[in-house]
């Protein structure tokens, strides 16, 4: 062999070496990249995974906290619409305000086996805004031949409104006695709210 040709068959090796050499770097590349984007996406995962960790955390805490604040919430809103109790403690808080009878107390006409009430509830309207919490309109009337003063018509008013049931007047009409200014009739829309 001549040393011609040992040379050309070298450089030829060298150059065969030397494109192996670049076709592997730019493979190792190429999987190192795909390495890196693999990696960079499961560290966003877990770091996600880590805040909602956290954030579980925080809300198994937060329920622990609220929780009689839901057991008290429970106990102010009536779980019932029970009519027969609504009108009972609106006569009661009458009485004690000074009005021995009230002339009605009426409420909105029933849907019942009309089919389009809500989980059976009737004569309720759902409130915007807070999901599962009804609204029910109780109207109470005092007429004019049943006048009362106003002293205990605002006493009524403040009693109704710190009960329970009853803890929303939502409209007022006042009519004064004509003989006497000191009496007045009046009709109340009063909110109920349930939460069933």
């Amino acid at each position: 062999m001549d040393s011609k040709k040992l040379f050309y068959g070298l450089i030829g090796v060298l150059v065969l070496l030397s494109g192996g050499l670049l076709f592997s770097a730019y493979m190792a590349n190429t999987v190192l990249q795909g390495s890196s984007k693999t990696l960079v996406d499961l560290k966003a995962d877990s770091k996600v995974t880590e805040q909602q960790k956290v954030q579980l955390v925080q809300n198994k805490k937060d329920i622990a906290k609220y929780q009689d604040l839901n057991v008290i919430a429970k106990t102010v809103v009536p779980q019932d619409k029970d009519q027969a109790t609504a009108v009972r403690e609106i006569v009661n808080l009458a009485a004690r305000s000074g009005i021995p009878k009230l002339s009605s107390i009426a409420f909105p006409a029933s849907t019942l086996g009309a089919g389009k009430a809500p989980k059976g509830l009737t004569q309720v309207t759902p409130v915007k805004g807070i999901g599962g919490v009804y609204n029910l309109e109780i109207t109470v009337t005092q007429a004019s031949t049943n006048a009362v003063p106003y002293s205990n018509f605002i006493a009524f008013l403040s009693k109704l409104e710190q009960n329970r049931r009853t803890a929303q007047v939502s409209s007022i009409t006042v009519q004064p006695s004509p003989e006497n200014p000191n009496l007045v009739a009046f009709t109340l829309v009063i909110n109920e709210y349930i939460k069933p």
